[in-house]
């Protein structure tokens, strides 16, 4: 897990769907505000994930730490996307 990569939520674009909240299963969001996004656990984002981000419908998870060049997907299925780093993919 990480110490200097996790994501933060730009609440002026998050419409509080909760796919980001259901689809990590590293603890790093708080589950019980669903679907509300809060990231309380941020060391437990795995190094370089992007699968949150990826799955975000708006685009409004960004990375501290991230170094990669990556930018929100807006507007692509999250079923197109494969976050082969540590998440699993989807089943929605």
């Amino acid at each position: 897990m990480a110490k200097t990569w996790y994501p933060v939520i730009d609440y002026m674009i998050c419409k509080n769907c909760g796919t980001c909240v259901n689809f990590c299963s590293h603890g790093v969001y708080d589950k019980t505000n669903a679907p509300s996004p809060a990231v309380v656990y941020p060391d437990g984002c795995v190094d370089h994930c992007h699968g949150c981000g990826n799955h975000c419908p708006l685009g409004a998870i960004v990375y501290i730490g991230d170094d990669t060049g990556w930018s929100p997907p807006h507007g692509i299925k999250s079923d197109e996307i494969d976050c082969a780093l540590c998440c699993r993919k989807s089943s929605s």
